[in-house]
């Protein structure tokens, strides 16, 4: 029973810690009503226009009537920020948080000390950086997201910035909208995808799906992850496998970002890095912003190394005003987006209900589904 494992999970921390803490804290857990918060971004005049908008708080994830009719106290808003947030008011008595990587709610290791009663963080989505993972283990929390739910929605984004960055589509959209007809201020930096080499750091779900996709431009694909892909699929594409991520990046017109943000990974593309790739490389990134340093980037595409930066992810989200890939040269950037569309949503929204179901239940997830489970982190997460 999921209940029971996480006594015993914190029994075993204890164990290894000397603190009585943890064992307070999760057998302080009640079976009966509990409070869960949902955090998502607001859809304002929008939630009208599509029934299957559920992913914003109107939408709620169409959890409302089903949690309340078992009664479950169920929150949901978008203010998630500072310290008389809504979020924050909820904080001292959540069981369960919801949030999603769209409008994350940053779940630090100062708010899981506040929070007494809270057992289990759920990600609407696919990757749960917004938690501080090793604060949520050594809690005895249960981290888990909805594996799978949006890697088609995000792989084909992914394809869809490499072609707008190839063909230089913003400039020529721009001219549309603003009466202007240039067409050699779009054309004399205009290519074909054909014939291009396309590497994608990180091979995973995602990763994986986009390598498929490019197979029918006839691009050189390269790879590079902690583990091969499967054979066949290496075949099937003829992605080949480069052990050397810094030898990698001279070889690739294209680069596509698609990592988790973890400890090693935060900041890995610093002006160092960016120098080792070929000047006039396009980059791709809809895993997390702050994988890249966020100034490098803007500077690299200001003096032309960065020929072309596209992407939905930043750091914070949402990003200020001031952000400078909001006004950095030669950028296709937008709103996180890429993992939200419409079917996403209702695969992650299915997704979340389950694992609440579970949860009610004392049963375990899918296994794909955990991040954190028993004090351990995935191994995407070490």
């Amino acid at each position: 029973m999921a209940m029971k494992q996480v006594a015993n999970s914190a029994i075993k921390a204890i164990a290894n810690s000397g603190s009585s803490s943890l064992l307070t804290r999760q057998l302080h857990a009640s079976p009966g009503s509990k409070k869960i918060v949902g955090v998502f971004y607001k859809a304002n005049e929008y939630f009208t226009k599509n029934p299957n908008f559920v992913g914003c708080v109107e939408g709620a994830l169409g959890l409302r009537q089903w949690l309340e009719s078992q009664g479950h106290q169920y929150i949901v808003t978008d203010d998630k920020e500072g310290p008389d947030c809504e979020l924050e008011k909820h904080i001292p008595d959540l069981h369960v948080l919801i949030s999603t990587p769209f409008h994350p709610a940053y779940v630090t290791a100062e708010r899981i000390k506040k929070a007494k009663n809270l057992q289990l963080l759920l990600t609407a989505g696919i990757g749960s950086d917004h938690v501080d993972l090793k604060a949520a283990a050594e809690a005895g929390l249960t981290v888990a997201e909805v594996t799978g739910s949006n890697v088609v929605s995000v792989a084909e984004d992914e394809l869809m910035r490499i072609l707008i960055l190839v063909r230089n589509f913003v400039p020529g959209y721009h001219q549309v909208i603003t009466g202007d007809w240039n067409v050699a201020g779009i054309a004399y930096r205009a290519y074909d995808l054909e014939g291009k080499t396309v590497g994608t750091i990180g091979a995973g779900r995602i990763g994986k799906l986009l390598l498929q996709r490019l197979k029918p431009f006839n691009c050189n694909l390269l790879y590079h992850d902690r583990v091969k892909i499967d054979p066949e699929l290496e075949k099937q594409t003829g992605a080949k496998f480069e052990e050397d991520l810094d030898a990698m990046l001279p070889k690739c017109d294209i680069i596509v970002i698609n990592m988790p943000l973890t400890e090693k990974t935060r900041g890995m593309f610093d002006k160092d890095r960016i120098a080792k790739m070929k000047k006039g490389v396009l980059i791709v990134n809809n895993a997390r912003g702050a994988i890249m340093d966020t100034q490098a980037v803007a500077d690299a595409c200001s003096s032309g190394h960065i020929a072309g930066y596209s992407g939905d992810v930043w750091y914070p989200q949402p990003a200020p005003k001031d952000h400078p890939w909001r006004y950095m040269p030669n950028q296709a950037m937008t709103p996180h987006i890429s993992g939200t569309t419409i079917d996403a949503q209702l695969r992650y929204a299915a997704g979340v209900k389950d694992m609440l179901d579970r949860y009610f239940k004392g049963e375990d997830f899918p296994e794909q589904n955990y991040i954190v489970k028993a004090g351990e982190l995935a191994p995407q997460y070490r």
